[in-house]
């Protein structure tokens, strides 16, 4: 059943009504307050149009840090330093790539001027972040996502050259796990994610996992 939000009403519907793909509900706003109530019950906005999407996928896509696989190619890049990583350094030029970017798999982006400026927001208030790395002074890939308790939610990231994507993750990853974080949500599946140990879980283990988690 698809339902429709109340504008001046922040709660969501209970996930377990999401329809079969996922959708759960529209409308509503991309305000910190929704944002917040909304990823701590593992809902997530898309757009499609004019539209907020809000998303409850089940199976929920996943990765546990301790689970994490980084390939041969990536291992030689960390050994040689080939990039400079840095954390919440250039988070509005982070989401602006990963909007802008073309993808093979995409028709356009889901990351409107709405969604940019709201997690930009989110970012000044502490709760988005990014990581990025840079060759010789300029920004090559990078990522971002929401931090709450001891779970990232991943949003999106973007490559200027060969691997950055993966080797930004892949400190990433390193600097979640050394700061107690026990899960990264990756929303749905993917191939690229599948191969660094992602997998999927049933949706009421990861709320689950969310209420234990994610100090309110």
């Amino acid at each position: 059943m698809l339902f429709a939000l109340d504008d001046n009403i922040l709660d969501f519907p209970p996930t377990h009504l999401a329809e079969p793909d996922g959708l759960l509900a529209l409308g509503g706003d991309l305000s910190p307050e929704r944002l917040l109530i909304a990823y701590r019950q593992g809902i997530f906005p898309w757009y499609e149009g004019d539209h907020i999407l809000w998303w409850f996928p089940d199976p929920r896509f996943v990765l546990f840090p301790e689970e994490f696989k980084v390939s041969k190619t990536v291992k030689t890049l960390l050994k040689r330093d080939e990039f400079e990583f840095t954390i919440n350094k250039a988070f509005p030029e982070v989401i602006r790539h990963c909007q802008q970017i073309e993808r093979n798999d995409q028709d356009g982006t889901w990351i409107t001027d709405e969604v940019e400026k709201a997690y930009t927001k989110m970012h000044e208030l502490g709760y988005a972040h990014s990581a990025e790395v840079w060759k010789d002074g300029e920004l090559a890939g990078g990522l971002y996502g929401i931090r709450l308790g001891k779970v990232f939610f991943g949003e999106s990231m973007f490559s200027k050259v060969s691997n950055a994507s993966r080797y930004a993750f892949a400190k990433y990853v390193a600097h979640l796990k050394a700061e107690d974080v026990e899960l990264i949500d990756c929303q749905v599946y993917t191939q690229y994610l599948e191969s660094m140990g992602a997998k999927m879980i049933e949706g009421k283990g990861f709320s689950r996992l969310l209420e234990e988690l994610i100090k309110k």
